[in-house]
């Protein structure tokens, strides 16, 4: 899909306007296919298989971008620090693994997909890859017999793999026009189950639960992509009068670019298709002093020769913050499951 279709179609899934009619009938035959599986593993007539551990599933209704890498990321290291040895496994968005595969630090994102990549290097964590999630878990349990509880990144329609907690995370969009797709942005009704909910907004959006968490994505310097040692504030960045842009190849690159104005910074904004590859170097075109990016776009602009030698760049790296009383519940529900 390019980059102007996703555009058009994250306006329309915003209201209930002439595109969204004209889709509505699709959406009903797309629900009742969803329904009708959801029913199906909850009767038993398909099986959920369960794992000798906890499975902690990380997942949103909402297409698209919402934040789920942070989300994950923050869960790793609360899970750790309780005690835990946690593992994570993906589906690792164009990655091109059909079996299970490690993800390392040093890993190619065009094997193993970008974001796998980054929840390796950011919670140093054991994480697997693969198109069936049963199998990437079983993987990494084979691969790593001291993980006691599994982190699954995505995964909140594969019912194939029962999980023990379910947190699904939107943003400022809520559900959007509340269809689903393709005359909406669902890939499952507002009203489906769930354990947590979890909102990356500066207030909870329209149709969150009243018990919802606040997850706030926080940044607080930039490090140069081609020396990574060489880092700066934001703060620093804001007073020195240089001409900064910001680019992001991301599920919604408004809230990164929203993130560095609440900085202090002013920016000229370049969103990007999400998940773009870089193969054609969208920061020749621009003319700045300074080139903020994602973390999750810099994993793989620093494999490209003539991206990383690029001084004007830096990344931001994000941090999750939530009441460390989602963590506690989170943890008391794996430490009180039945044994498989």
């Amino acid at each position: 899909m390019t980059q102007d279709a996703e555009s058009f179609l994250s306006r329309a899934w915003l209201r209930r306007g002439p595109t969204a009619t004209a889709l509505w009938p699709l959406s009903l035959v797309f629900q009742s296919i969803a329904g009708s599986r959801r029913v199906l593993y909850r009767a038993g007539v398909l099986h959920a298989a369960r794992l000798p551990v906890p499975v902690v599933v990380v997942g949103n209704i909402f297409v698209g971008g919402t934040g789920k890498t942070p989300l994950t990321i923050w869960l790793v290291q609360e899970l750790r620090r309780a005690g835990f040895v946690p593992g994570v496994i993906s589906r690792g968005y164009g990655g091109k693994s059909a079996a299970p595969a490690e993800v390392l630090a040093s890993s190619a994102p065009e094997q193993a997909g970008d974001e796998p990549v980054l929840i390796a290097r950011r919670a140093q964590c054991p994480v697997v890859v693969g198109r069936r999630r049963v199998e990437a878990a079983r993987s990494l349990l084979a691969r790593h017999p001291e993980v006691n509880v599994i982190v699954s990144d995505d995964g909140l329609q594969h019912y194939a793999l029962a999980r023990d907690v379910e947190i699904v995370l939107c943003d400022e969009r809520g559900n959007g026009n509340g269809l689903l797709l393709p005359a909406g942005p669902l890939r499952e009704p507002p009203s489906r189950p769930r354990d947590f909910t979890v909102y990356n907004a500066a207030r909870p959006p329209a149709g969150a639960p009243s018990d919802a968490y606040r997850m706030q994505l926080v940044a607080d310097a930039a490090y140069c992509l081609s020396a990574p040692s060489n880092t700066l504030p934001l703060h620093a960045l804001a007073s020195g009068g240089q001409r900064i842009a910001a680019a992001a190849g991301i599920g919604n690159p408004s809230r990164f670019f929203a993130m560095l104005r609440a900085a202090g910074l002013a920016v000229d904004e370049h969103p990007l298709a999400d998940h773009y590859d870089f193969t054609d170097n969208p920061f020749a075109r621009i003319d700045a002093d300074i080139i903020l990016i994602t973390e999750k776009d810099a994993v793989k602009c620093t494999r490209i020769d003539t991206i990383n030698r690029d001084p004007r760049i830096r990344v931001v790296p994000v941090t999750a913050r939530i009441d460390r009383a989602l963590a506690e519940r989170i943890v008391e529900k794996c430490r009180g499951r039945p044994t498989a």
